[in-house]
């Protein structure tokens, strides 16, 4: 029996938008678990984004209830949410995001540092990442605009694991690659999870989600259904038929 990890009740989100009230999340409840891959689809504009905000902290919900634990994250103030992020959460984004004026290294070491970790821990478990992930010691001194799209969104992916989050959450982080980068990037998100990393990921891209061990499908703000795949294994006929259906049956 896994875990739970983080559980939603009633989450809904909802905005004005010229005059008229948007329900972007409707009454969610979700149970998500520790060491699970769990991706998120649905068609442009179902929630998926939203709702990967909502579970992070990175936005708050109009109504219901967010639990990590036996804390509840939707009550908490921003400066709250700020520490909560910061102790408990990873975020690796389609634009990556890393401060051009400082070395890929440094990038990663200012997100250590902000967590008030010894420096000499963080640069020990940066230097074991960027080693898990194949970027060069020459690499790390570069600054963002020297490297390529795979190397800064695998540079992305240490420093949101540079803190050992409980949640590592993925908004299309492939969507800016190109194939073979894409599936670099992959590869790196799907070890990390054997080694019992959490991960929650927003597509819209099967070849991604196939990495996954639970698709949720999202339409209109609602859970349509879900499909459990079990351990990825790479070229596994049956796992992307059993995916294709579930989509096909969800209006894919």
């Amino acid at each position: 029996m896994k875990n739970i990890l983080l559980k939603t009740k009633d989450l809904s989100k909802s905005f004005s938008s010229g005059g008229t009230m948007q329900h972007v999340l409707k009454n969610i409840d979700l149970e998500l678990y520790e060491g699970d891959f769990t991706v998120i689809m649905g068609a442009s504009g179902a929630g998926k984004s939203t709702l990967l905000y909502a579970l992070s902290g990175m936005d708050t919900p109009t109504l219901g209830t967010i639990a990590f634990g036996d804390k509840v994250i939707s009550g908490m103030n921003q400066d709250e949410l700020a520490v909560f992020r910061r102790m408990h959460c990873g975020f690796v984004f389609q634009q990556i995001y890393l401060i051009d004026g400082m070395s890929v290294m440094d990038n990663v070491l200012a997100a250590g540092i902000l967590s008030g970790k010894d420096k000499k821990e963080i640069l020990q478990k940066a230097k074991e990442l960027f080693k898990a992930v194949g970027i060069s010691e020459e690499t790390q001194k570069k600054f963002p605009t020297q490297i390529s799209g795979g190397e800064a969104q695998r540079a992305g992916i240490i420093r949101a694991l540079i803190n050992s989050p409980d949640i590592l959450f993925a908004d299309e982080p492939t969507g800016a690659l190109n194939s073979k980068t894409g599936l670099d990037v992959l590869d790196v998100l799907t070890e990390f999870n054997r080694q019992g990393q959490s991960v929650v990921m927003v597509t819209h891209d099967i070849r991604s989600a196939r990495r996954g061990n639970r698709i949720l499908y999202l339409r209109d703000g609602v859970i349509l259904g879900e499909c459990s795949l079990g351990t990825y294994v790479g070229g596994d006929k049956e796992r992307h038929e059993k995916l294709s259906a579930f989509l096909k049956e969800m209006g894919w």
